[in-house]
């Protein structure tokens, strides 16, 4: 892989992480259609890595009150208060609990179904059936009723399964996310702050399995300035990506990305 091409794949992972058009879904397209052959796994961690910088430097904010969430555990409040009040009482706590229940669906079926889930990314086709997928799960956001309910242990934990479901190619994991919250009554801008936070252990959980790896078969000086070159382009279309999709939400037109998503998967499944 060279320098131009690390940079489109980068752009592209980057926009369509975020993007609720399926990121790798479109991997899947790219490759195929530009016929870049399969680079290993090194590029895919150095892209992660990048859409992982994007979300921290978004939502840096956030990332500092679930530090504060975990760590309140060890504080004298939380010792007095006990579990029940201290979840009740601080909203930094129930934050961060929200994201941890809500990562095991996908930590479970990325573990117990790695073989099956891995030999998908090599079917395109699969990948367009899953976008036509996607495209009704945004559509279906038209007939959706504002309930602004709040975050809890219940809805956030069925975001964490639709999470997991888009583990498959072609299925956007921020589209089903943001949308599983929205079909709850959840807040938008509440349901898609929470979609972007979830990803981090999600993208981090992978990123570092796929580490091991890279960093058993090194990398050579030429590689590695290919692979930032990737990962550079990933972290700066990952950032305009977030705020892009955060102003959508917010205007509550998360439907306008269906028709786009529609389009590819069917003309994918008739020329592919």
């Amino acid at each position: 892989m060279d320098v131009v091409n690390a940079v489109i794949l980068g752009v592209v992972q980057g926009l369509t992480e975020f993007l609720p058009v399926s990121s790798s879904g479109h991997l899947v397209l790219g490759k195929y259609i530009l016929g870049f052959q399969e680079q290993g796994i090194e590029f895919e961690v150095f892209v992660h890595f990048g859409t992982l910088l994007a979300v921290f430097t978004v939502f840096r904010r956030d990332m500092w009150n679930l530090l504060l969430g975990f760590f309140s555990i060890f504080t004298v409040n939380y010792r007095q208060r006990g579990f029940k009040n201290h979840y009740k009482q601080e909203v930094n706590f129930r934050t961060f609990l929200f994201v941890l229940i809500a990562s095991i669906p996908a930590a479970i079926i990325g573990l117990l179904f790695k073989d099956s889930i891995e030999s998908t990314f090599s079917n395109p086709r699969f990948a367009c059936l899953m976008l036509i997928i996607t495209a009704l799960i945004l559509f279906l956001t038209i007939f959706v009723k504002k309930l602004d309910k709040e975050l809890s242990l219940r809805n956030t934990f069925i975001i964490g399964v639709a999470q997991a479901f888009a583990i498959l190619p072609g299925i956007s994991r921020s589209g089903s996310t943001i949308c599983t919250g929205l079909y709850q009554g959840v807040n938008g801008m509440e349901a898609a702050r929470f979609s972007f936070i979830l990803a981090i252990p999600a993208i981090l959980g992978a990123t570092l399995l796929q580490s091991i790896e890279v960093i058993q078969s090194g990398i050579g000086g030429d590689v590695f300035v290919t692979l930032a070159t990737g990962m550079i382009a990933a972290y700066v279309s990952g950032f305009f990506a977030i705020e892009s999709l955060l102003a959508i939400v917010k205007r509550g037109k998360l439907y306008w990305f269906a028709p786009y998503c529609l389009l590819v998967g069917i003309l994918g499944l008739i020329f592919i």
